[in-house]
């Protein structure tokens, strides 16, 4: 069963990897526009300690930003769904914050806590992954049937108890949903945030670094970090919500 679900995408890739080669061997393709997968993994062999310490970095901060931002939104929903007011006062921010492009907020939060300080990529992770777990999140809180939530109340149950037997368990598949876009979009805004200065440590600095070098199959080398390094965060998520489908 487990080989008949990883078989087929396996051997699409494969089949991809050597569509790729033929290409750019029988094209004759320059390495700036493609290099070859060969190519790639003569330097993917050559930088792997440097690329695990990258992918260490950025991961770190994706994972930090993921957190973070995560348990604000979370927070913030429970709030939104209880009082109006507060829903009426968040909603235009959330907007705004949607609509934030990271190139021009890392150079400025960069510039605000010094080149040598990790937490601007960390606060742009957390402000990418803000909305769509906030937006998600606030969505299930409001799924609660009535009949449900007047039966807690004839059992004399407090607002706390409400919220904890029933609202949010009842969100859960919401709340998850907005944690795997957010994964996703973690690992990006990490990588995408490095390119903007700050400490050269992390795969974004180490991608643009090899491209204004010239050395394009060791930029995609750290192009593949970051897309394992996307790959386990996702799959982590998918864990978690696994785990607590369960539970529930």
């Amino acid at each position: 069963m487990i080989l008949r679900r990883v078989l087929p995408p396996v051997a699409l890739g494969v089949l991809a990897l050597l569509g790729w080669e033929l290409l750019v061997q029988f094209a004759k393709i320059q390495p700036y526009l493609l290099p070859a997968p060969s190519a790639i993994g003569k330097q993917l062999a050559l930088v792997l300690p440097g690329l695990w310490a990258a992918t260490l970095a950025t991961g770190s901060n994706a994972l930090i930003g993921l957190i973070a931002g995560s348990i604000l939104a979370i927070a913030l929903a429970l709030v939104a769904s209880r009082l109006r007011f507060v829903d009426q006062l968040i909603a235009p921010v959330v907007a705004a914050i949607a609509v934030v492009p990271i190139v021009a907020l890392a150079p400025v939060l960069t510039n605000m806590f010094g080149a040598t300080s990790e937490t601007p990529r960390r606060v742009i992770v957390g402000v990418v992954v803000f909305v769509p777990v906030f937006v998600n999140t606030l969505r299930g809180l409001r799924q609660v049937l009535p009949v449900h939530r007047d039966l807690m109340r004839a059992y004399a149950a407090s607002n706390w108890q409400l919220t904890r037997t029933v609202t949010i368990p009842g969100a859960l598949p919401y709340i998850f949903t907005g944690l795997n876009i957010a994964s996703s979009l973690a690992v990006i805004s990490a990588v995408v945030a490095e390119y903007f200065g700050g400490l050269q440590n992390g795969l974004g600095s180490r991608i643009t670094s090899a491209a204004s070098n010239s050395a394009y199959p060791r930029a995609w080398a750290y192009v593949f970090g970051a897309i394992l390094l996307g790959l386990v965060f996702y799959a982590a998520t998918l864990a978690l919500e696994r785990l607590a489908s369960r539970r529930r």
